[in-house]
């Protein structure tokens, strides 16, 4: 007999599998991926090899539609709903490039110019960040083609979005990755219509002050006089954080802050997002629902829930407004899910679904597909998910009342629970773009996450409400004590944690796998959803690892970074640059100011490590003696075609490929090669002149 019933419980499995995929079908929750296709046709078409031509793209799109219309009563509609929604992501990035994309600068261009402040992006005692607009040659300076260029300008005189300024600019090429698979700044600034980066070399001055109708304009300078007030009462971390998490001001918050919250997984606090809109625009709801039902006269006559949701609805679009508009994208998207939470209690219908989470998503990708590539998105989408599909879940009923105890015992269990669900969804995203885990968030967001939601936000917001009146200081000063103790928890927690942050490297299979685990989460319903994150994680360890390089080559920079016995050091350039810092924070290692052994003079540099030899060519003189004497020869210049022998980076590569990943391959006796640019073909790249 054992036989037997272990055959059924065999056979079981797969019907049990199968009764759960149909059933997803006939409740029709293909429509849950279709974010996801959407995201892959974004990912297909940022891989390409070259820019695809616009009436190919069109033509395809009118197969599919004419192909949808036929398909419209058949069973496959769903299959070719996916298709559609697949080639709708190929086509969204061309379309947004299309409108506001912008020619990139190539050059470093000095002149005086007359431009349009945009937006103010950040704001310190030392200096400001601004995108700027309408650039416009003066003094017979040199015109440029750019739509708009990121600025660094003085502290001094104060500027709103829509005022004049003048000055002697330093335009620069907006630079691209600092390594392979990292943050690409070219692509995210073409599609945001950025096409250089400067700064302010002399006679910078306000020429005229925006309209005063001007919207934008008063919502600038409404954000700037809460952050003023804020900095009058509170002082150090509290007012950096406090700015931060009112109006969205991030810049005076400290590298060291970043790291104790980071270590902690306490550093989405101090950005706003879900966490900060859901418990203002939440707490809205509430009193307001509260005071409608006390009333007699409003609780019999009036739709109060409804009317709650309304007014829930406007306060998540006004905390929209102060932390920063469009320009604050994580709280856009946060915006967009409230949204369709608050329209769901309006239209009657189950608010916290699975199909809600699919459309603000199509609603994000339509608006911003760039965004689908920021760390911010990922990690967002993929918490929402996880959070959703738990809540799905079948679960068992509470049962009695319950009293004081075990009522704040299930919220504390709650709060630990969500935060691990949230942190375990997030992991992959925040390994393989920060490189760092945060293995004691989950106590972490446990210790602080009740004073955030019962002292911060909540005097966070009767600190604004009591500003125009004069009397914000106790309230500022209850905030301030909380943010104190968010800090303390932080740092406590970050105490705990060291040694415990670092995790292996991953490559962009990685991320893939991550998204296809979560398209399988969202689809199915029951506990078969679990297999996907399950299936996930050997093949994560199979095909998404990545490898540390033995030599790293900076493109605009001296830099160049060797592996030895002792763990990588600098062949050439200073220790504690820009990239040196990035590629010491990626790898999780420092890289020494000094490769041991190296030689150099004044025609260049050798290093002997023993399975392979380095030159770097300082002097042209060299290339006679060098030329094939070295398993690599680099030379930030133009090589001589008779330098054969051994592999060559030249200053053509680096313009070309910018940083260069070498690793080397013992089996071929020679280097396997990484550009941080793929191609220059794409129309968000600086092509090398």
């Amino acid at each position: 007999m054992r036989p037997i019933g272990r055959q059924i419980a065999k056979t079981s499995i797969p019907s049990r599998f199968a009764a759960s995929v149909a059933d997803a079908l006939a409740t029709r929750r293909l429509f849950n991926l279709l974010p996801f296709a959407m995201i892959l046709g974004l990912i297909a078409y940022v891989q390409l090899p070259f820019e695809p031509e616009a009436a190919a793209l069109l033509v395809f799109a009118i197969v599919l539609v004419i192909v949808t219309v036929l398909a419209w009563r058949s069973p496959n509609l769903p299959v070719v709903a996916l298709a559609v929604a697949f080639w709708g992501g190929v086509c969204l990035m061309p379309i947004h490039g299309m409108f506001f994309g912008t020619p990139m600068l190539s050059s470093t261009v000095y002149g005086s110019y007359e431009v349009r402040a945009d937006e103010i992006l950040s704001a310190t005692p030392a200096d400001r960040r601004v995108i700027v607009s309408n650039i416009m040659p003066i003094s017979g300076s040199r015109p440029v083609t750019i739509m708009r260029a990121r600025l660094v300008v003085p502290p001094a005189p104060p500027l709103a979005p829509g005022d004049i300024i003048t000055g002697k600019f330093r335009l620069a090429p907006v630079p691209g990755p600092v390594l392979p698979g990292a943050f690409d700044g070219q692509f995210h600034a073409y599609f945001a219509g950025i096409g250089a980066y400067g700064n302010v070399t002399s006679e910078f001055s306000l020429v005229s002050h925006g309209q005063e109708l001007d919207a934008t304009r008063a919502v600038e300078t409404l954000r700037m006089a809460i952050g003023a007030r804020l900095d009058a009462v509170l002082t150090g971390a509290s007012a950096a954080i406090g700015r931060a998490m009112v109006v969205g001001d991030q810049s005076g918050i400290t590298d060291e802050t970043r790291r104790v919250m980071a270590e902690s997984g306490l550093a989405h606090i101090y950005s706003i997002s879900g966490l900060h809109l859901s418990i203002v625009a939440g707490g809205v709801f509430w009193l307001l629902r509260l005071a409608m039902a006390a009333l007699p006269f409003t609780s019999t006559r009036w739709p109060i829930k409804k009317l709650a949701a309304l007014g829930g609805i406007l306060t998540a679009f006004g905390y929209l407004l102060l932390a920063g508009g469009l320009a604050n994208v994580p709280a856009v998207r946060s915006t967009l899910v409230l949204a369709l939470i608050f329209g769901a209690v309006l239209a009657g219908r189950r608010a916290l679904t699975m199909r809600n989470v699919a459309i603000s998503a199509i609603a994000i990708i339509l608006i911003d597909p760039a965004s689908v590539f920021r760390a911010s998105f990922q990690l967002s989408f993929a918490a929402v998910v996880a959070l959703i599909g738990i809540y799905e879940m079948p679960r068992r009923p509470m049962v009695g009342e319950r009293g004081r105890l075990l009522r704040l015992g299930h919220t504390v269990s709650a709060t630990a629970l969500t935060s691990f669900i949230a942190g375990t969804a997030t992991l992959l995203f925040s390994a393989y773009h920060f490189q760092q885990t945060a293995p004691l968030g989950v106590i972490g967001n446990v210790l602080v996450l009740p004073v955030v939601s019962l002292v911060i936000m909540p005097f966070a917001v009767l600190s604004v409400l009591a500003m125009p009146f004069g009397v914000e200081y106790p309230f500022v000063a209850i905030m301030g004590w909380g943010i104190d103790r968010l800090v303390d928890g932080a740092e406590l927690v970050a105490r705990w944690s060291e040694g415990l942050t670092g995790n292996p490297l991953l490559n962009g299979w990685a991320l893939v796998i991550g998204l296809l685990a979560l398209a399988w989460f969202a689809f199915l319903k029951n506990w078969w959803r679990m297999a996907g994150p399950v299936l996930a994680l050997p093949l994560v360890l199979l095909l998404g690892l990545d490898q540390r390089p033995d030599v790293l080559i900076a493109d605009t920079t001296q830099a160049i970074a060797v592996r030895g016995d002792d763990g990588m050091a600098l062949l050439t350039g200073k220790a504690g640059s820009f990239a040196v810092e990035v590629w010491s924070q990626h790898y999780q290692e420092d890289i020494g100011a000094m490769l041991p052994n190296a030689r150099c003079d004044s025609l260049g540099c050798v290093a002997d490590l023993g399975a392979y030899s380095i030159e770097v060519v300082r002097n042209a003189a060299a290339f006679a003696e060098d030329c094939g004497r070295h398993d690599l020869l680099i030379a930030r210049m133009r090589v001589p075609k008779a330098c054969i022998g051994g592999q060559i980076i030249s200053a053509e590569d680096l313009a070309i490929g910018g940083v260069q990943w070498l690793r080397w391959n013992e089996t071929a006796a020679r280097f396997d090669i990484r550009t941080a640019v793929p191609n220059i073909t794409r129309p968000w790249r600086v092509a090398p002149r």
